[in-house]
Formats: C-alpha cells, structure tokens, sequence
C-alpha cells in the first residue's frame, strides 16, 4: 500500500453527528471522497438532503437520520438505524456542540451544565453506544471528537464552553486509553473558523483583529478541520490515539477579544 493510499477509507462507514452544514458537513464530503460511505445526523432534515446529494455525487452512499443530541433515545436510534442500513460503524465523528461567549454573571448553572451536556455528555454517550459495535465489526474502529482550543487556552467569557471543550478533550484521552487497541480515539482542537456561526458575530472590524492575532494571518475554513479529521480517521494515523490535535492557525491564545468582569480586555 502506498503512503496515499493509507489516507482512503474506502468501503467504510462514518457516523457524523452536527454533519447538515459548516465542519460536518465539510468532514462528510471529504470521508466520501477519501471512498467512504456517510451518515449523516443533526436536527434539520434539509441541511442533511443537501449534504446527501453531495456524498451521492461523489459516488458514495449517504444516509440521512435526523437527530437530536441531546435527547439519548436518539443517539440509540442513530446506531441502530446505521446498523439496519450498512451492518456496521468504522468511524464517529462527534461534532455536534456549542456554546456562545457569555459572562460568568449572565451564564446560569442551568445554562453551564446545559453546556457540558451539549459537548461532552452527547459524545459519550454516542461513544459508549458505537464503541461495542465497531469492536463486534470487520476492523475495529476510529472515533473523533470535536473540540476546541478554548477547552485549553482559558479567555474571559468562554467559561461555559472552554470548560466542556476541555472536558471532551480529556474525554478522548480517557476512551483511549480504554478502547486501545480495538479503538483509536482523537480529538481536534479548533480555532477560530469560518462558519455560519462563526459569521453571526463577525464584522469586519472583529474579523480583522482575528486575522491579525492568529500567526497563520487567516481565519479557518472547515477544509482545514476536515483534512485533520482525514487524517486521524485513517489508516495514516494508524498508531495514533489519545491525542489532541490543534487544526487553529497556530494560535496561543484565542483571538476573539472579550472583556474580563471588572475591567480591562482579556
């Protein structure tokens, strides 16, 4: 096999949660065109059709489970509808999370856990339910967390998010360390990229102050998120697990400036 060849992941199938637009949607089109077969989870069924119609035109097959994270009995019905229709699972992608920039004052404990459960408690749950089915499967599995250079470069008002991003990317260090060698588990730490949430605060003042305290001099785009996530899916990566891999411009800090609670700028 050659070094190239190491990176397709033909005939194999991929369970994608958040996958109906922007760093989901981006990894299902690249696991297609690397041979893979797709399946594609989030809550709004159109956004799924359209990435579906891209998988079939790359020759893949696509199937669309709309899904809600955060209600557990769905992540079950995700599993198993993969099941019924391709007889196994290679690969998780656990994207689906979020969480705004907010105050600690304006942030509710309610919000706070809601946070945790939207980034961490989903992924391990999907986690727990896929893991005994890719190691019942043809050749064990890979799975990828989402995650975010906020979870590990702490700025003011990502308490809320930073503290589950964090929480997922030890997650992953902690399913690696289990599932090994019958399962690698990774994680992407993130920067700051262009997508349609990101778009909803932007301006071009916010955007170039972005650009200009990220040393790669750009915003991401989600082809930069989905070439890291083909490489730690694939067989390229075959010896590596429990790591955290930063996709993020290079970044030491975040580069969207918030201000701290009694003063100053973070």
């Amino acid at each position: 096999m050659s070094i190239i060849d190491k990176f397709r992941l033909d005939n194999q199938v991929a369970v994608i949660t958040g996958a109906g637009k922007g760093i989901g949607a981006a990894i299902a089109r690249a696991f297609a065109e690397a041979g893979a077969d797709v399946v594609l989870a989030a809550r709004t069924e159109t956004d799924l059709r359209r990435v579906a119609a891209d998988i079939t035109a790359l020759g893949r097959r696509a199937l669309v489970v709309p899904t809600d994270v955060l209600d557990f009995a769905q992540l079950q019905g995700l599993a198993d509808a993969t099941m019924e229709h391709f007889g196994r699972i290679d690969i998780l992608v656990n994207n689906a999370g979020g969480f705004p920039p907010k105050p600690v004052a304006h942030t509710t404990a309610r919000e706070f856990e809601g946070a945790f459960r939207f980034n961490v408690s989903t992924a391990f749950e999907l986690s727990r339910i896929c893991a005994p089915l890719m190691v019942d499967g043809p050749g064990g599995g890979t799975m990828l967390n989402i995650s975010s250079i906020a979870g590990h470069k702490p700025t003011p008002c990502f308490a809320a998010y930073g503290t589950a991003k964090g929480a997922l990317s030890l997650l992953t260090q902690e399913l690696a360390q289990e599932f090994a060698p019958k399962i690698r588990v990774n994680a992407i730490a993130v920067g700051s990229t262009r997508t349609d949430a990101l778009n909803t605060v932007l301006t071009p003042e916010i955007e170039q102050t972005m650009v200009e305290l990220t040393p790669m001099a750009r915003l991401g785009e989600v082809e930069d998120i989905a070439m890291g996530a083909l490489y730690l899916c694939s067989d390229a990566a075959s010896y590596v697990t429990g790591e955290i891999l930063g996709v993020n411009g290079g970044m030491e800090r975040l580069n969207m400036q918030m201000p701290r609670a009694w003063g100053g700028m973070g």
